[in-house]
């Protein structure tokens, strides 16, 4: 499975110097929002590196595959779960029926927190997106979330890409699931302490 995922990520770079470089990231960020292992993150960095002026497109071109992404996964989930259940447990990283299981609980206690974190961070976004429609989460609030949680992760990178250049690629590279948990607690603190103020 390791060989395959390090194929897959040289094969996902290899779009970087392509004339259909945005096509496949839209699509990109479309299928790792409910099937596909490689985060778009990958393309993004890569492109807004070779073109750092067009990086905020990128950055949409990303989000808005991505939230369209999650969307089928919500209907993947919420339509057609019994049909495609063997196959995510078989061959998607990160599904696991344990795993599966567990985070229903999280749905009804956190709805839109948990897929705000989820989409944001480098839990497996796809798992949220099946299991928010499994779990029958209300879909405003999941497409809420996933609109923010996206759009923040992906304009983040894209704007400090296009700011620092290679320096932050290799920094954010190193560093990324550490930056974006930080962030998120920060993120989250600051709407409590909003709330428990006002």
């Amino acid at each position: 499975m390791t060989k395959l995922v390090r194929r897959l990520y040289d094969w996902v770079l290899s779009w970087a110097d392509s004339p259909y470089a945005t096509v496949a990231l839209f699509f990109l960020a479309f299928a790792e929002s409910s099937f596909f292992p490689i985060p778009p993150d990958v393309l993004l960095l890569a492109l807004c590196l070779s073109l750092p002026l067009h990086c905020l497109r990128y950055a949409l071109i990303c989000t808005v595959g991505s939230v369209l992404g999650g969307m089928a996964g919500y209907l993947i989930g919420y339509q057609f779960w019994e049909y495609t259940a063997s196959y995510f447990f078989a061959w998607v990283p990160g599904f696991t029926p344990d795993l599966f299981a567990r985070i229903q609980n999280l749905f009804q206690h956190y709805d839109f927190w948990f897929v705000f974190t989820a989409g944001f961070t480098p839990i497996p976004y796809k798992i949220i997106t099946v299991g928010a429609g499994v779990f029958e989460l209300q879909f405003v609030i999941f497409v809420i979330a996933s609109m923010i949680s996206r759009g923040l992760r992906f304009f983040l990178i894209a704007w400090i890409v296009g700011r620092y250049g290679s320096a932050a690629r290799t920094y954010i590279d190193e560093n990324f699931n550490r930056l974006t948990i930080a962030f998120t607690v920060l993120l989250v603190g600051g709407f409590v302490v909003v709330r428990l103020l006002f």
